[in-house]
């Protein structure tokens, strides 16, 4: 499973700072716009199946969990 990983972190905060400082060269710009719509692509695909996990229940225990969201749960 793909996943952000610490180092992915750690380089687009390096990436951050350098830039609020001294700048980055092109090549360093490149890499940190990869880097970022990685990490949201990652982001999005993580909260994308914890969504599909969540039943919804009522106050008295019934399952009102939307049909479309079952239905896409048993394919």
């Amino acid at each position: 499973m793909e996943k952000i990983t610490d180092e992915m972190i750690h380089e687009i905060n390096e990436l951050a700072r350098k830039s609020k400082t001294v700048g980055l060269s092109e090549k360093e710009k490149k890499r940190q716009q990869e880097l970022r719509q990685e990490y949201l692509r990652l982001f999005r695909k993580g909260f994308q199946q914890q969504l599909q996990n969540v039943k919804v229940v009522d106050p008295q225990g019934h399952d009102v969990t939307p049909s479309l969201r079952q239905k896409t749960k048993k394919c």
